[in-house]
């Protein structure tokens, strides 16, 4: 049984080497962390096993139930940061679309927790006086993806601009994903995995 149970942790730590190979090098110190950290919050599979390069973006969103109208938090650019924050803490996320003013709630960009950090603590200004659209990242520079986009994509794009969290566009904003949600959909898929091969060895599969 020693056998087995090496067999099982070796294909687990064998997926997650080849995830990490499509990270860069200087990049790999910060996923390993990550998947450490995570791995024994992993209890109930939200994602069927469908392997890394098909599971889709979409299908993340609806896993986290964010793929029903309405699910994307938001703020608007005449919000206060200190509001923004505010919001972020209440919902225990660390990022909020931003749209214009009207009742249309166009795009006009997001703002993160390291836009907070970045431009208001360590400059030393008040987020009750300041407003959001002059500290968040506007819509002609995001960096984002689609809802046909696959994990593996996310993970290099997040990896590669040095990013933690991507809005989902599909000509509208559908969601927003961030690196907590993609190192959580590699360890199910881990996990999934492993169980499908103890499975496998103890017979349930014919």
């Amino acid at each position: 049984m020693q056998g087995v149970a090496e067999a099982i942790r070796f294909h687990g730590n064998r997926l997650k080497l080849a995830v990490l190979q499509h990270i860069s090098m200087k990049d790999k110190y910060l996923w390993s962390n990550l998947f450490t950290r995570f791995e024994s919050a992993i209890s109930t599979p939200t994602l069927p096993h469908r392997g890394l390069e098909n599971t889709t973006i979409a299908q993340l969103l609806k896993a986290k139930g964010e793929d029903e109208a309405g699910a994307v938090y938001w703020c608007n650019t005449t919000d206060t940061v200190y509001d923004a924050v505010k919001n972020m803490t209440q919902h225990n996320i660390g990022a909020l679309v931003v749209v214009k003013p009207g009742d249309e709630k166009l795009l006009a960009g997001i703002i993160t927790e390291r836009d907070y950090l970045n431009k208001i603590i360590v400059q030393g200004r008040s987020s009750k006086a300041t407003r959001v659209g002059e500290i968040m990242t506007e819509e002609n520079k995001l960096i984002a993806v689609s809802s046909d986009a696959n994990i593996l994509q996310a993970m290099q794009l997040m990896t590669d601009k040095h990013i933690r969290h991507v809005p989902v566009i599909d000509h509208k904003v559908v969601g927003m994903i961030s690196i907590v949600d993609v190192v959580r959909a590699v360890l199910e898929q881990q996990h999934q995995e492993v169980k499908r091969l103890n499975e496998f060895i103890r017979g349930d599969y014919y």
